[in-house]
């Protein structure tokens, strides 16, 4: 594996800061199946970049996380044109990073990417609880005669038996989901952004208490208020302090081992809204290691 230097790499810390590494950050511009805006593969890069300008000390923790984290970013690489492919290539790095016993944190590209990460984390652990920020539900078996895609993203997680799933935010879901939905509902949870002022956290808590959890973040399941900058923006969706109060109590009750976020397509001269995924990278790492 090939790192960027420090300045160059997700936060742009200084060369000269010496640390022995627990995060790779990934950048995987996956986009193949996109449906309506366009601009994910360019994600990564604008997420790297934003990162560059977030505030590296957190008034939450009093102190400069990265320090205590040891974060490290892969140079990019050519992604292969056939979806199943790259898939096997997103798949191959991961193992490698977990063979090293690292922390995995992949910025997409468009949600399909999630199959390839999780395949690693499905074949070490004996049982997997995915924790999906949405507005969809991405259970679809296959749309536009793609079973990779974006829209399918989550059904494909759960083709692995040992994959559960708790999601937040969803508010888009298509009369052919629902069968599975009922006939999965013993593995699958979801906080439904209509309910949210109803949201039972003391039930999440118990739901995600001492699992294994794989966190992937569909930047869409923000409101569309404050993530225009995505394929599908939806109404209705989730806020900032929500957000991180619900990733605080995954990182406090559960033992979250990688991360992906992705659906982030850029405006250009819209520098907001890759500051804010930049940030909640930045968050997600820290609840994770400071917690």
């Amino acid at each position: 594996m090939k790192y960027l230097s420090n300045k160059k790499g997700f936060l742009g810390v200084d060369n000269k800061f010496s640390f022995k590494e627990k995060v790779v950050v990934v950048p995987f511009g996956l986009e193949k199946t996109v449906s309506y805006g366009r601009g994910t593969k360019n994600g990564p890069k604008e997420i790297i970049k934003a990162s560059h300008q977030v505030e590296l000390y957190d008034e939450e923790f009093y102190c400069e996380p990265y320090k205590k984290i040891g974060i490290r970013t892969l140079e990019s690489f050519k992604i292969n044109k056939n979806i199943k492919k790259a898939l096997k290539k997103m798949s191959s790095i991961n193992k490698i990073i977990l063979d090293k016993k690292l922390f995995p944190i992949t910025f997409g590209g468009e949600h399909s990417i999630t199959p390839g990460c999780i395949e690693p984390f499905v074949k070490k652990y004996n049982k997997i609880c995915l924790l999906h920020f949405d507005a969809h539900a991405d259970l679809r078996n296959s749309y536009n005669g793609e079973k990779f895609s974006h829209a399918s993203a989550i059904r494909r997680c759960l083709d692995y038996k040992n994959v559960s799933l708790i999601s937040f935010g969803i508010r888009n879901i298509s009369e052919s989901e629902i069968p599975f939905l009922k006939k999965n509902k013993s593995r699958i949870n979801i906080f439904w952004a209509k309910d949210k002022s109803k949201w039972n956290l003391g039930k999440f808590k118990k739901l995600i208490k001492n699992k294994t959890v794989y966190l992937t973040f569909d930047v869409d399941g923000f409101d569309s208020s404050i993530m225009p900058a995505t394929g599908t923006p939806e109404p209705g969706g989730l806020f900032w302090d929500e957000t991180l109060n619900i990733i605080r109590i995954a990182a406090r009750n559960s033992n979250i081992v990688g991360a992906d976020i992705n659906e982030l397509a850029p405006i250009k001269g819209f520098n907001s809204y890759n500051f804010l995924v930049a940030k909640l990278a930045y968050k997600i790492l820290t609840y994770k290691f400071l917690v």
